[in-house]
Order: C-alpha cells, then sequence, then structure tokens
C-alpha cells in the first residue's frame, strides 16, 4: 500500500517537471514571437496555455483523490500540499508566457521591443530559460544546492529589469506611451517569472527540510 503511494507521489512529482517544461517552452516561444514580431508564433503560446492548464488540472484531481484515499500525514501530507502550490506557480508561469505572446500579437505588424533594448529582452529571455530549466531540475532531484541557485538568477533577472526601467525613462527616452507601456509590462511579466521560478525552489526546500526559508538557502 504505501509503496503504491509512494509511486503517485513520484507520479505527481513527473507532472510537475511536465509543468516546468511546458511554461519553460511558452516563454522561449514568448520570447521568440516578441523580438521578431511573429504574430503565428505568438498564437501557438495563446493557444498552448490551455494544455497547461489542463495538465495543473489532472495534477490536482490527482492530488485530491491522494489526500482523499490515503489521508497522509506528516512528511507524505507536505509532498501532497506542496505538489498543489508548486503546480499553481508553474500555471502562473504558463500565464505570464500567454501574456507576452499577446503583447508580439498586439504590436504586429511591428515588433514589440525598439532595436536597442533587444539585447536585454534577450538577457532576459535566457535568464528565465536558465531559471525554469533549474527549476525543473530541482523538482526532479530535490538538489537543495541547485534550489539555492535559483535565488541568485533571480537577482540577475532583477537587475535586467531595472536596467530595462532605466532606458524607458532615461531623459534622452522618447518612446511613444503606448509602446511605453508595452515595456514596462513585459519587463514585469520575466520579473515575475523569475519570482515564481524561486518560489518553486523554496517549496521544494520546505518539502525536503520542513521548513519555509525566506530565501533557498536559508
Amino acid at each position: 500500500m504505501r509503496n503504491a503511494f509512494h509511486d503517485d507521489l513520484d507520479q505527481l512529482s513527473n507532472q510537475l517537471v511536465g509543468l516546468a517544461e511546458l511554461a519553460g517552452s511558452a516563454l522561449a516561444v514568448a520570447t521568440r514571437a516578441l523580438i521578431d514580431g511573429d504574430v503565428e508564433l505568438a498564437a501557438t503560446v495563446i493557444a498552448g496555455d490551455a494544455r497547461l492548464d489542463a495538465l495543473r488540472a489532472d495534477l490536482e484531481t490527482h492530488a485530491v483523490d491522494l489526500l482523499a484515499r490515503q489521508a497522509p500525514v506528516a512528511s507524505d501530507l507536505r509532498a501532497v500540499v506542496t505538489a498543489l502550490r508548486m503546480a499553481s506557480d508553474l500555471e502562473r508561469m504558463g500565464d505570464l508566457a500567454r501574456h507576452v505572446a499577446k503583447v508580439a500579437r498586439r504590436r504586429h505588424p511591428r515588433t514589440a521591443v525598439p532595436p536597442e533594448l533587444v539585447p536585454t529582452m534577450t538577457a532576459m529571455g535566457q535568464v528565465a530559460a536558465q531559471m525554469v530549466a533549474k527549476t525543473a531540475a530541482v523538482i526532479a532531484t530535490k538538489n537543495l544546492a541547485q534550489a539555492a541557485e535559483l535565488d541568485h538568477d533571480d537577482d540577475a533577472m532583477d537587475a535586467l529589469h531595472r536596467q530595462l526601467y532605466a532606458a524607458l525613462l532615461a531623459p534622452s527616452a522618447q518612446y511613444p506611451t503606448d509602446v511605453a507601456v508595452d515595456l514596462a509590462l513585459i519587463g514585469r511579466y520575466y520579473e515575475r517569472y523569475g519570482d515564481h521560478a524561486v518560489s518553486v525552489a523554496r517549496r521544494v526546500v520546505y518539502l525536503v527540510t520542513g521548513r519555509y526559508a525566506t530565501t533557498p538557502s536559508a
């Protein structure tokens, strides 16, 4: 009976990894759509969000079924409840990728990102890709050292976010209001994406140690 239960917990972990991988793919494609002004790529991200939502719903159904059938306690209960919370973070990451894609679609046939800001936006996409890949690995391996790295990765995302805002607020900047608003929103989407990745890492630390730290390394 307990072996079957732990197999179910492994399945929850695998579902979470799948959610992380989908969220990562969604933002990678949305970033390309944003920078290239590719409305077809943007449309695939927007449509594909339904799959991520469906996977989260499947995970929640599975978790609730485990709670009802097994009435887990202590660390087993913590594993199920933590999986539900991580699924919420990962689903939100997918939503943020969809928001980025919607900006790309709205600006078509123009690109949403002016040429001089493409390096910053590209870097934000690269940091996000690194973070979500690490998130998936942390979920799978429960590696606390790797979980701690995500907090430092998020510092890099925050720095890029500040860099973007500095460019928008520079005295020499003369972006039209609608462009500036879109860029501010996009920067926030990437920054929040990184925050959710850190939240997942902290939940893995809680799962392993029973302590929810303010940083994964605490």
